[in-house]
């Protein structure tokens, strides 16, 4: 085993140090949403958000992942791609208005024969939280020592900035960015609400107005799209009605058909990059060669991306006596909602799953880490994802968790940075 991944693999194991400064988050936390309090109130709604650890990671998975990312990035401009995918889209997902999606999330597990993408999501939370939490780590042992944190960019906020402006420049060419509404359903009940906050603030750190809205609050009167009478010119989409369906959405929907708004991100990115199904042609690399691409991006997917497939009438029996191996998800699904670890797959969901739109992907095991909760030692499962725009990486970050998928719920988890062992 090469010595950082040894490394990495003896401070997960053994390093029970808190390297969080609960001091410093807090009062960054206040001085960032610049509400006296702010800290304390997230610390009682939210008491398992941050961990207290960061997690470890080798520099070789490090660059695999970044490598697998702008693979995917690759594939997903093949034209051959792209009218497989848009195949089994919605017809609003099949015009492309320009942007390439704020905040795309990958997911991945870091397995003992490297790193493996999990999921794609286009409405990636926890960005903003993350980079706060970043901020407020110490080194507290001597084996840390010479471990860097992982930031793709040396300033998170000018590189979000950056990103809103061009994606406003992708669909519009040309004018200023003015007012941006960061929309979701009703966005104050919504765990991530102080993510919101925090993304709300820092837009209008770097000059922009920017707005938290209830998407069933808009207005479109078939030239603007408004909320409260102020014309909104972006919207940061944190929806998960990712084809904007449901009558509340009704405004979003005919302002983003219209080309009236920027919608970053959007169906047609959604329809491109995170529906499930499309992990079945990103794993199929015999057939991405064929469509165009790239010998290195081929083998980035290929020992990066574990072989995924539709669920149908035809393979069902196969996969059913082959599902202690398998991980089964919604085509459509998020947040890790309906979805199965095969081995405690019970006959009666696997008989409904047959009549719905699943794959079935191998499973690639999360890496582990040990923390100390409470005096007691408990190991936790871990998750890391790569927050990206463009196919760079603007923030890496983790997160711990038990149970067969994240939660955010576990004591002694929650998001975690994470370290370059």
């Amino acid at each position: 085993m090469p010595d950082s991944e040894g490394r990495a693999s003896r401070l997960n194991g053994g390093c029970f140090c808190i390297t969080l400064d609960r001091q410093s988050l807090a009062e960054t936390l206040d001085r960032e949403v610049g509400l006296p309090g702010f800290a304390e109130q997230l610390g009682a709604s939210h008491p398992v958000l941050f961990s207290n650890v960061p997690v470890f990671a080798p520099a070789p998975a490090l660059e695999g992942m970044s490598r697998i990312v702008k693979a995917v990035e690759a594939a997903a401009k093949l034209p051959l791609y792209r009218a497989a995918a848009l195949s089994w889209a919605p017809q609003i997902a099949v015009r492309d208005h320009g942007p390439v999606g704020a905040f795309m999330g990958y997911d991945f597990h870091l397995t003992a024969d490297g790193p493996r993408v999990i999921e794609v999501n286009t409405n990636a939370g926890g960005a903003f939280l993350n980079d706060v939490l970043g901020r407020a780590q110490r080194v507290c042992c001597g084996e840390v020592v010479g471990s860097t944190p992982v930031h793709a960019t040396e300033n998170f906020g000018d590189a979000v900035a950056k990103m809103f402006r061009h994606e406003w420049r992708l669909q519009r060419g040309s004018g200023r960015l003015g007012l941006v509404a960061i929309v979701d359903d009703a966005p104050e009940d919504q765990h991530l609400y102080p993510d919101f906050q925090l993304a709300q603030a820092l837009l209008q750190q770097h000059g922009f107005e920017a707005v938290i809205v209830d998407a069933a609050g808009l207005a479109f009167d078939g030239r603007v799209l408004s909320a409260d009478g102020r014309a909104i010119d972006l919207i940061y989409n944190r929806l998960v009605d990712f084809g904007l369906d449901e009558p509340r959405h009704a405004a979003i929907r005919a302002a983003y058909v219209a080309g009236a708004v920027v919608l970053t991100p959007n169906p047609h990115l959604h329809a491109l990059f995170a529906d499930k199904r499309n992990l079945t042609l990103l794993s199929d690399t015999q057939r991405l060669a064929q469509w165009g691409l790239a010998a290195d991006d081929v083998a980035a997917l290929e020992s990066g991306l574990p072989r995924t497939v539709l669920v149908s009438a035809d393979n069902a029996e196969a996969l059913w006596q082959g599902r202690r191996e398998l991980f089964f998800k919604p085509a459509r699904g998020y947040g890790s909602k309906a979805t199965y670890r095969g081995e405690k797959l019970t006959r009666r969901v696997w008989d409904g799953n047959i009549a719905g739109d699943y794959v079935a992907q191998v499973f690639a095991p999360p890496a582990r880490r040990n923390v100390d909760q409470d005096g007691s030692r408990i190991e936790l499962k871990v998750d890391v994802r790569l927050y990206t725009y463009a196919g760079e990486v603007l923030l890496t970050a983790a997160r711990l968790y038990q149970g067969q998928a994240t939660n955010m719920r576990t004591p002694g988890g929650g998001f975690a940075p994470v370290l370059r062992a």
